[in-house]
């Protein structure tokens, strides 16, 4: 049997510090190479085989991962957040880093996290990109209001966003002067720009045979639309990932931290280490949910009956029980079904 060698890489935008070992810990070969496709052609073909490597993950690891596992005999990614080991230390640069990440790969404790197929990742890519429209939109919709307000100028604010009443607005206010008027016209022709490139965008995921089955099943639970569809098909990946609904709600960042020692138990505000493109989009869900869904309206009335009525508590429990259909749906690859409503249509 041939023995295996473990590489430890550290990531950056320009270089790759790499770390080569083998089954004992002895140090094969070390050094850093630039993060470019040639270079690592040619520093693959200076390996010895088989290899397995293992990264952190970043901004850059997407295409690194993709160029190498084709050669390797196993590639893995490890979460930045777990890599306590890097951190501890008392001295730090890319080559020690690489070297630990080598390590904790040669002895199984590297902390690996989920790494999507290549094809979801790129889709992904565009949802985010769309992301990124809508909160332009916003910004040059309060861009629009602080004009006014600077210039002193009295509108309607329900309906400023409008195309006739802007219009107008534009046409009779004397206190619009040219400047300010010119201004105006360009936020408003900007964000009907973008706001045509973001539904564009929507339709194209929604057309795509990899997604379009999967998100029109999806939607079929209640206040689950094209967006929250494609949010939760792009973002988690493969569902069965995840054993449990707790640590799918773990994971889009919808249960608190804990800290206990001994007998004593504190409960901490949610946690910042989730998925916040999943989070957002759900709690936006949540809100929305009670509408049109009765039992979502039963779980946000129970909740906000408990204490002093807290609103965002009960939009945190519907957009958990959001999270359970979105799992039960995805995994049974069946459209949704109330239990109840499915009891009484039999008998």
């Amino acid at each position: 049997m041939q023995s295996m060698y473990y590489v430890g890489l550290d990531v950056h935008k320009k270089t790759i510090s790499y770390c080569v070992k083998d089954v004992s810990g002895n140090i094969q070969g070390e050094g850093s190479l630039h993060a470019t496709r040639s270079d690592l052609d040619r520093w693959m073909k200076t390996l010895p085989q088989p290899w397995t490597a293992a990264m952190e993950a970043t901004v850059f690891t997407g295409w690194i991962y993709d160029h190498l596992k084709p050669h390797a005999a196993a590639l893995k990614v490890a979460h930045p957040l777990m890599l306590r080991a890097i951190a501890a230390g008392k001295k730090k640069n890319d080559r020690i880093d690489a070297g630990k990440i080598c390590d904790c790969l040669r002895c199984d404790f590297l902390p690996e996290c989920y790494m999507a197929p290549t094809a979801i990742r790129e889709r992904r890519r565009t949802l985010r990109y769309r992301n990124l429209l809508v909160r332009q939109v916003v910004q040059l919709k309060n861009k629009i209001a602080v004009l006014l307000m600077e210039a002193g100028v009295s509108y309607n604010k329900q309906k400023l966003h409008k195309v006739g009443y802007f219009r107008e607005l534009l046409a009779t206010n004397p206190d619009i002067n040219d400047g300010l008027r010119s201004l105006l016209r360009l936020c408003r022709g900007t964000m009907a720009h973008l706001a045509k490139t973001e539904s564009a965008l929507v339709r194209s995921l929604e057309r795509d045979s990899l997604l379009a089955e999967r998100v029109e099943r999806l939607m079929s639970i209640p206040a689950v639309g094209p967006v929250t569809a494609l949010t939760w098909a792009l973002e988690v990946g493969d569902v069965q990932r995840f054993s449990s609904i707790k640590k799918a709600v773990s994971y889009c960042g919808l249960c608190g931290a804990e800290k206990s020692s001994g007998s004593t138990i504190q409960r901490m505000p949610l946690s910042k280490q989730r998925n916040s493109h999943l989070q957002w989009v759900l709690m936006e869900a949540a809100k929305m949910a009670p509408r049109y869904s009765p039992e979502l309206a039963l779980v946000y009335d129970r909740e906000r009956c408990k204490g002093k009525g807290n609103v965002n508590r009960a939009t945190l429990a519907v957009a958990r029980k959001l999270v359970a259909y979105l799992v039960a749906v995805d995994r049974r690859g069946k459209d949704f079904l109330v239990i109840e409503r499915e009891n009484q249509t039999a008998a």
